[in-house]
């Protein structure tokens, strides 16, 4: 079984670190102003991997905060996964270029499949799918809009894809700390054979303990957010529930 690894998030909204609720713009909570020394913090916490996104960039289509994801690349060694605003191959080419391990396509796996499938083709292992969930339609054009799309027919449509995972958010839960969504998460990864990733609404280190069930080792992993900029997770804890979990699992 691959490990359950957690993803610390940044966010990012004209250049500065903060936490959405609901995906709503105008509720965003500044949390670090920069950036670069978040990620830093963060790998430095014993985090293997990090994930950003530009919010601004899923908005307008294209990526709006390139300044702040250079710099974070250039601060850390831990590998990047990068969404927001990525709907072409130039911009995949791009980001894959300047060090992102691996970019996350929503909006344009909705509107535009054949490119998802091309891109995966052309860089194995680098492409993941985001899929963001609304009363269980996938939502897109950084959730402003939702589509008639259930989160598994998406999801099955990259099955051969060679898609390198699933990123599932719950916009429901995104940013309010009510726990993730467990059930429809697990339900996407078993009708799957693509690793999916938790995310929206990890509150506690109660989620952390939920994530060392046998039944969640099928998870690629989770993202926190806001929990864990609130102090309601514990890194050093967190990583080492874990690790325990995933060497007893071995």
């Amino acid at each position: 079984m691959a490990p359950v690894i957690l993803f610390p998030a940044i966010d990012l909204k004209e250049g500065r670190c903060v936490r959405l609720i609901q995906g709503d713009m105008d509720q965003a909570t500044i949390f670090n102003d920069d950036p670069a020394a978040q990620a830093a913090a963060f790998e430095a916490q014993g985090f293997e991997w990090l994930h950003v996104v530009d919010l601004d960039g899923a908005f307008a289509g294209k990526p709006m905060n390139a300044a702040a994801v250079e710099a974070i690349l250039k601060r850390i060694k831990i590998p990047v996964q990068l969404g927001g605003g990525i709907r072409d191959m130039k911009t995949v080419e791009g980001w894959l270029a300047k060090g992102v391990a691996r970019v996350i396509i929503g909006t344009a796996a909705v509107r535009d499949p054949a490119f998802v499938r091309e891109a995966a083709r052309l860089h194995p292992g680098r492409v993941a799918v985001g899929i963001d969930a609304k009363d269980g339609l996938v939502a897109v054009e950084g959730w402003a809009q939702t589509s008639t799309l259930t989160a598994e027919e998406l999801g099955r449509r990259f099955e051969d894809a060679g898609v390198a995972a699933i990123i599932y958010t719950d916009i429901a839960r995104d940013g309010i700390l009510k726990g993730l969504n467990i059930p429809m998460t697990l339900g996407l990864a078993r009708a799957v054979k693509i690793p999916v990733i938790a995310s929206g609404g990890l509150g506690s280190m109660a989620d952390i303990e939920r994530l060392t069930q046998p039944d969640c080792a099928i998870l690629g992993g989770a993202i926190t957010g806001r929990a864990l900029y609130d102090g309601r997770i514990d890194p050093d804890q967190a990583l080492a529930l874990l690790r325990t979990a995933r060497k007893e699992d071995a």
